[in-house]
């Protein structure tokens, strides 16, 4: 019982530490749970997290990996997606944001960075799926919505890419970006 108290507050003061930018105690912090309580991926991530504020990449990777092996976790898998976006390998991280997204339809970060490698890997049509299904969960996101929108028109989609931007206009009528790219389209 006290490792699992153990756990917990440490992961909350790695996470407290993190959050104030004070990164060599949030590390402490993550460490101390991370020895505590083996079976959870959440210490591995904040150290991965740790790692990458400082550019520490390839420790960033095996951090993450660590998490992903504990347990299938979304945050993990979009931080290898990043990571590999940042060394120049958008097809891995294409395929490791898809991962995220398995996990947790809803992660903004897997989902963006699903978006951006489709387009540069040539997978336009597959993000489409994804984008889709986010926003089936959340209909009122207007940066999935106009996400949407932009590869529906990339893909010469333009009547439903339309569709998609004059929801975002109505809901929102001082979107200049929505209303840019209406313009583009018509």
């Amino acid at each position: 019982m006290s490792n699992n108290l153990d756990y917990e507050i440490n992961k909350e003061l790695g996470e407290c530490y993190l959050f104030m930018g004070e990164l060599d105690k949030a590390e402490q912090y993550y460490q101390k749970a991370a020895g505590s309580n083996g079976v959870h991926a959440d210490p591995y991530i904040g150290l991965a997290t740790i790692a990458v504020q400082k550019g520490e990449l390839k420790k960033a990777g095996t951090l993450y990996e660590k998490a992903t092996n504990v347990e299938a976790n979304d945050k993990a898998f979009a931080g290898l997606g990043l990571i590999e976006t940042e060394i120049g390998s958008p097809e891995r991280a294409y395929t490791l944001f898809k991962r995220s997204l398995e996990v947790n339809p809803s992660n903004i970060i897997a989902l963006y960075g699903l978006v951006q490698t489709a387009h540069s890997t040539g997978k336009i049509e597959t993000a489409i799926e994804y984008l889709e299904n986010a926003l089936e969960m959340e209909p009122s996101k207007t940066e999935i919505r106009f996400s949407l929108a932009g590869c529906l028109k990339s893909l010469s989609r333009n009547e439903e890419a339309k569709k998609h931007l004059e929801i975002i206009i109505d809901a929102e009528p001082e979107n200049e970006s929505a209303q840019e790219l209406l313009k583009e389209i018509s």
